[in-house]
């Protein structure tokens, strides 16, 4: 039987652990922030029960991805458990294993789902043997071999963090002589994001609609769906507005859309 949970450490920064702590306040739990040294006087830390200083020197995002130091404060504080907000640690199964190994409750999947949903490489290939369909793409790609892989897959194609989400380390190739160019920059970037410079080339379909389905799953092997919602107003592969239903779906392509995200998540 799981404990409840009376202390809670926010592994992320801004308005993302400000609206965890929110959520915590309203259930009774007790907060504790972490900050880089450069965000001392953000918003987050003055919001937290506690807040713990962590880093060992370098950038400030270098910080939130040092799962040594956020275990460590998770330790001195006696936290329960570790909530990783999106972005950074969020989906890198290291943490989940961290805690799972310290005792300390991962708010999000196991490790094991995080490896397999968490790189969107291996979450490819388990769509696939779930029967789903998908776009062409490639597994890692280098600069060195974007340009044959371009010319496999056929213009447009999008470069792609397998990490990590928010659209970082992601561009959009419209010719074949910017392929090395646009597979390094995103390399670049994916690695400073989200500490894994892993990216893929998946096929861009132009003029295509973002829709995302949400699901949940429990400790019981339970799995439902939240229905969809559409994420197409974007820029620069962020997100601007989310409407819910998507507006453009039938009733017949938002039942399958949504068993398809079920049936990902039971496989």
């Amino acid at each position: 039987m799981q404990q409840p949970i009376k202390r809670l450490l926010v592994a992320n920064r801004g308005e993302i652990a400000l609206r965890v702590f929110r959520a915590a306040r309203d259930l009774g739990i007790g907060t504790i922030a972490v900050y880089a040294t450069e965000d001392r006087f953000s918003r987050h830390v003055q919001a937290a029960n506690e807040s713990h200083r962590i880093g060992r020197g370098g950038r400030p995002v270098d910080a939130y991805l040092d799962i040594d130091e956020l275990l460590r404060v998770a330790r001195v504080t006696g936290a329960d458990a570790v909530h990783p907000g999106y972005g950074f640690l969020a989906e890198n199964p290291s943490l989940a294993e961290a805690c799972e190994t310290a005792g300390i409750v991962f708010i999000g999947p196991r490790p094991e789902t995080l490896r397999l949903l968490g790189n969107k490489v291996a979450a490819r290939a388990l769509a696939q043997r779930a029967g789903l369909p998908v776009l062409p793409g490639t597994r890692d790609v280098e600069p060195e071999s974007a340009a044959d892989a371009v010319v496999t897959l056929g213009l447009p194609v999008l470069v792609k963090a397998a990490w990590g989400g928010g659209g970082r380390g992601m561009r959009r190739i419209a010719s074949i002589a910017e392929a090395a160019t646009m597979v390094d920059a995103a390399r670049r970037e994916a690695h400073a994001a989200f500490g894994n410079g892993e990216v893929y080339l998946e096929k861009l379909l132009s003029g295509a609609r973002h829709v995302e389905v949400q699901i949940l799953g429990d400790m019981h092997g339970n799995i439902v769906h939240l229905y969809e919602r559409d994420c197409t107003v974007q820029r620069r592969h962020q997100k601007i507005v989310e409407q819910a239903p998507a507006p453009w779906l039938s009733e017949s392509e938002r039942h399958d859309l949504c068993a398809m995200a079920a049936r990902i998540g039971k496989e």
